[in-house]
């Protein structure tokens, strides 16, 4: 969906950062409340947590590469590795840390631990997007423009489909309508984008989207759970109001003491990513076709059907949305079954709909039987064509187990 905002101003967060001012936002460190049976090692990047069996602990580690390994843990503290191991699959969801940027953080908490600063009302338009495209169409969000709006928000790449929004055309056509507005004395249109999911999976330019705002959020591209916003001249060109009230950190934008080390994640990943981002678009890809080849040669081409492949539109580099057709096989259902991969059904933002499928893909134009069998499969930098052999075999399984629980 697409929003389009009516209101005097938009509200953001705020801060400095490179060429142009850019606004971050607080950071939290989330875990799992589960018990940890000694302290997270340094190769660990998630959550590691136990289960109790007897005499017996098992330890599952989420370690940095994308891999859960089960560690068994006697009471006398020996620790025996499983002989399984598992394969992430779910990178839009979140990433880990690259490991330059933990380096980095560790290096900020040590060195730059010191203090470095020593409601408003809106009515929405929401767009759909096109059932042929996936994306939303650019003519649908100018003829949704009223004379009251101030903002138009879009993301710029959705995170169940990969499909990537015309945000630069759509902004060339405000600008030429913005100067009939300026002549009848209305209000100038402001463009925001969510580029969450597109930075570190392709070219992401604030000057050649043609944006007022754009939003970065960490932990999609192997940086800390920590979001900026980019703002056009904040406060001078961009309107920008502070939604906290408080200190006077960052300009007055947003009040609080910044989080230093995870601000200097950040900019490590960043600048990894500007450095490396053609490297990734392109292993990703290549890792991403790969599994799109090995899945439709596994169940068939009248069998799976690939939610995320719309004629004309471009998509990320390493999302794979598909289903796999049969009665039984919701994609709840089959990730349970399997024994390796670990991946969704879509977002994690939208998870509480519970076994209801993706209102993305239904808007879409994916059939309702369709959509709820869809499983998100999203590569990332270190996954290989030997990690696609592997889940391909368990979804395999795992269909197959379900089909004959279904027919016994």
């Amino acid at each position: 969906m697409t929003g389009v905002d009516s209101a005097s101003s938009p509200t953001c967060a705020s801060s400095g950062w490179g060429r142009e001012r850019v606004i971050t936002a607080s950071c939290g460190s989330f875990y799992p409340p589960l018990r940890s049976a000694r302290p997270r090692p340094p190769s660990a990047w998630g959550a590691d947590f136990c289960r109790m069996d007897g005499d017996q602990v098992e330890k599952m580690v989420l370690t940095k590469d994308g891999r859960k390994t089960a560690v068994d843990k006697e009471c006398d503290g020996e620790e025996k590795k499983s002989v399984e191991s598992k394969v992430y699959m779910d990178y839009n969801a979140t990433t880990p840390m690259a490991p330059e940027v933990i380096q980095t953080v560790t290096e900020a908490m040590h060195e730059a631990w010191g203090n470095p600063s020593s409601s408003y009302t809106a009515e929405a338009t929401f767009v759909p997007v096109s059932k042929i495209t996936g994306q939303v169409e650019v003519d649908d969000i100018i003829a949704a423009i009223r004379p009251t709006t101030c903002l138009v928000s879009i993301m710029l790449a959705n995170n169940e489909t990969g499909v990537i929004m015309p945000i630069s055309e759509l902004s060339q056509q405000i600008q030429i309508l913005n100067q009939n507005r300026m002549a009848l004395g209305l209000p100038r249109i402001l463009m925001h984008t969510d580029a969450a999911q597109m930075i570190g999976k392709g070219r992401v330019d604030g000057q050649d989207l043609g944006v007022d705002y754009l939003t970065i959020v960490g932990h999609k591209f192997y940086a800390p759970r920590i979001g900026a916003l980019y703002v056009r001249g904040p406060g001078v060109t961009t309107p920008l109001h502070p939604m906290l009230f408080g200190g006077g950190q960052e300009w007055n934008f947003r009040p609080g003491t910044e989080n230093t080390p995870m601000i200097a994640g950040l900019g490590k990943a960043a600048e990894l990513v500007n450095k490396n981002c053609e490297d990734y678009e392109a292993h990703m890809k290549e890792v991403r076709d790969y599994l799109e080849k090995r899945l439709e040669a596994s169940f068939g081409k009248q069998r799976l059907h690939f939610n995320s492949q719309f004629p004309g539109a471009k998509r990320l580099c390493n999302t794979c949305n598909f289903s796999v057709w049969g009665p039984g096989l919701q994609g709840r259902m089959v990730l349970s079954h399997c024994k390796t991969l670990l991946a969704s059904v879509g977002a994690a933002c939208h998870s509480e709909k519970g076994d209801q499928p993706s209102s993305i893909l239904l808007s879409c134009g994916i059939p309702y039987e369709v959509a709820q069998n869809a499983l998100r499969l999203s590569v990332g930098r270190d996954t290989t064509k030997e990690d696609v052999d592997v889940i391909v075999e368990d979804l395999k399984q795992s269909v197959a187990q379900l089909e004959q629980n279904r027919v016994t």
